[in-house]
């Protein structure tokens, strides 16, 4: 099973629900849609990864990236997470720059908060 999701635009956000594995077959295709999605705008990304099963170091590098990406283009950029992407991204030290989530509600009220 690769990684499927779904898009919803809001007046300030973008919501990104994803299921699957985000791993080196995946990354590249995630990497380059979710890219493009924050040069159209809206700027504030939420990546809602509380369904996925696996993230390998390629993952891992495409969520930096794409991090990078939204700062740059002055927006957020939060990550809703389950217990084995956080302990990844943990085993990493990346928890504080990739802005971990515990809900797409409380990542909604850090938006509003920003």
């Amino acid at each position: 099973m690769s990684l499927r999701g779904t898009r919803e635009v809001r007046d300030n956000y973008q919501l990104f629900r994803l299921t699957g594995l985000l791993d080196a077959f995946s990354e590249p295709t995630f990497r380059k849609v979710i890219g493009a999605k924050i040069e159209d705008g809206p700027k504030n990304i939420i990546l809602d990864l509380s369904q996925i099963d696996f993230v390998d170091s390629s993952g891992l590098g495409a969520l930096v990236q794409l991090a990078k990406q939204s700062q740059t283009a002055e927006g957020t950029f939060q990550i809703v997470t389950n217990a084995r992407v956080t302990q990844t991204v943990k085993l990493v030290r990346l928890e504080k720059f990739l802005a971990l989530q515990t809900s797409v509600e409380a990542a909604l009220e850090n938006l509003k908060s920003a």
